[in-house]
C-alpha cells in the first residue's frame, strides 16, 4: 500500500483521531502498516469499535474514488506523522488523523490568528471584522475562519485585499464548496492560502460537521478573535475550543441592545480578553515574540547595518509625521511617501511599544515620552 493510499483510507477511518493514528503507526512501524495492520497488531492498539471494524474491512471502492479525485484536483494528503502537519494543531486533543488540503501547505504552519462570528453579522460589526483582519495580515499573521457567511467571509476577503494569507477551514469535503454563493471566494483563498478539511470527498455538509469544523480553525491559530456573536452562535462553539485547547480567546464588546454582542459580552464575562484593536489583540497573546521577531526582520530586512539605518528613519519619519490629534494611514502615506501596507505593520510595532495610540477608524496619534 503506498502512502497516499494509506492516507486516504486512515481519513476515512470513522472516529479516528491523530493520537490513534500515532499509536497504530508505534505499533506497525509505518503509516502504511498502520492504515492495513493484521488482526493481531490490531487488537493490540485501543481503539474506537468503528475505526477498528473499518480497518479490518475498508471501503475500498469509496477509498478509489477518493483517490481519483484527489489526483485531479492537485489536493494534498497530510497524515499527523508529516512535518508539514500544523504544529499547533498536532498538540491538540481530538487532531484530525488526515488535513485535506487545496492550495498552500505551508500556510498550515504559518502563525494564524482566527477570525469568527455571526453569519448575520451587522454591517459595523463586519466593519471590524475586515479592520482586524486587514491590520493582522499586514504584520505578517495568516487570518484563519471557516468560509461562512458574516464575519468569516469579510475576514478572509479583508485578508486577501491586504495581500496577506487566509486559510478556510471547511465542514464539508473540498469537492464542494459551502455556502454556494462562495465559490469564486473560495478561488482565490486556494491561490493565496488554502483550503483544509478533515472530511473526505464527496461529505456533505452537515449540521454535525460544523463543531467538528470550528475545533480545527481555533487548533490551528494562537489565538481566536469573536466579532459578533449571538448566545447560541456557533462561534461559541470554536471559543470554547480555543479554552479547551489552551488558546488565547478574544471578544470586541458592542451595544448592550445589540443581540450579536451578547455572545461576546458573556465570553468577556468569562474571561476572555476584550480588545478594540488589533493592537491590543497581538498584545495579549502568549508568544508575541512573534511579532518582535517582525520588528527586528523589519529592521534587518536586507541582511546589512545600511539597510537597518535606513528602516530606523522610516520609523522616526513615521512617528514625525504623527501628531497629537488622530491621523488617518492615508494622511500618513501623504505626509511619508512610505507605502501604505509599511505604515500599517508599523504602527501595530509602535503600538506595542506604547508610542501610539489606536482611535476608532483606523486612526492613530502618537503618545507623549514620559
Amino acid at each position: 500500500m503506498d502512502a497516499a493510499r494509506a492516507c486516504a483510507l486512515l481519513a476515512r477511518t470513522p472516529s479516528l483521531t491523530a493520537e490513534h493514528v500515532r499509536a497504530l503507526v508505534a505499533h506497525c512501524g509505518s503509516l502504511q502498516h498502520a492504515a492495513q495492520p493484521d488482526l493481531h497488531r490490531l487488537a493490540e492498539v485501543e481503539l474506537p469499535h468503528a475505526a477498528r471494524a473499518f480497518l479490518a474491512a475498508p471501503d475500498r471502492e469509496a477509498i478509489d474514488a477518493d483517490l481519483k479525485w484527489i489526483a485531479s484536483s492537485g489536493a494534498a494528503l497530510i497524515p499527523c506523522t508529516s512535518a508539514e502537519y500544523p504544529p499547533l494543531l498536532a498538540h491538540t486533543e481530538r487532531a484530525p488523523p488526515v488535513l485535506y488540503v487545496l492550495g498552500r501547505v505551508d500556510a498550515l504552519s504559518s502563525t494564524q490568528i482566527a477570525i469568527v462570528g455571526s453569519r448575520t453579522a451587522s454591517a459595523g460589526g463586519l466593519d471590524t471584522a475586515r479592520e482586524f483582519a486587514t491590520h493582522l495580515a499586514r504584520a505578517g499573521f495568516t487570518v484563519t475562519s471557516g468560509l461562512a457567511l458574516g464575519i468569516d467571509s469579510a475576514a478572509h476577503e479583508a485578508a486577501l485585499a491586504a495581500d496577506g494569507l487566509t486559510i478556510a477551514v471547511c465542514a464539508c469535503g473540498l469537492d464542494r464548496v459551502y455556502p454556494r454563493r462562495h465559490v469564486r471566494l473560495a478561488a482565490r483563498i486556494r491561490e493565496r492560502g488554502a483550503l483544509v478539511s478533515e472530511f473526505p470527498p464527496r461529505t456533505e455538509p452537515r449540521a454535525q460537521h460544523f463543531p467538528q469544523r470550528n475545533r480545527i480553525i481555533s487548533g490551528l491559530a494562537l489565538g481566536t478573535l469573536v466579532v459578533e456573536a449571538a448566545l447560541t452562535s456557533g462561534s461559541l462553539i470554536t471559543a470554547r475550543h480555543a479554552l479547551e485547547q489552551g488558546r488565547e480567546v478574544f471578544a470586541v464588546p458592542g451595544s448592550i441592545h445589540n443581540p450579536l454582542a451578547r455572545g461576546c459580552h458573556l465570553l468577556i464575562r468569562d474571561g476572555a480578553t476584550l480588545v478594540e484593536s488589533a493592537g491590543e489583540l497581538l498584545a495579549g497573546l502568549p508568544n508575541f515574540l512573534h511579532l518582535q521577531s517582525l520588528a527586528q526582520a523589519s529592521a534587518t530586512r536586507g541582511g546589512g547595518a545600511e539597510t537597518a539605518r535606513v528602516l530606523d528613519k522610516d520609523y522616526e519619519m513615521l512617528l514625525d509625521a504623527l501628531g497629537f490629534e488622530p491621523a488617518s494611514i492615508d494622511v500618513l502615506v501623504a505626509r511619508t511617501g512610505l507605502p501604505g501596507e509599511s505604515i500599517a505593520s508599523m504602527l501595530l510595532i509602535l503600538e506595542l511599544q506604547r508610542r501610539v495610540a489606536p482611535h476608532p477608524g483606523g486612526r492613530y496619534s502618537s503618545v507623549p515620552r514620559r
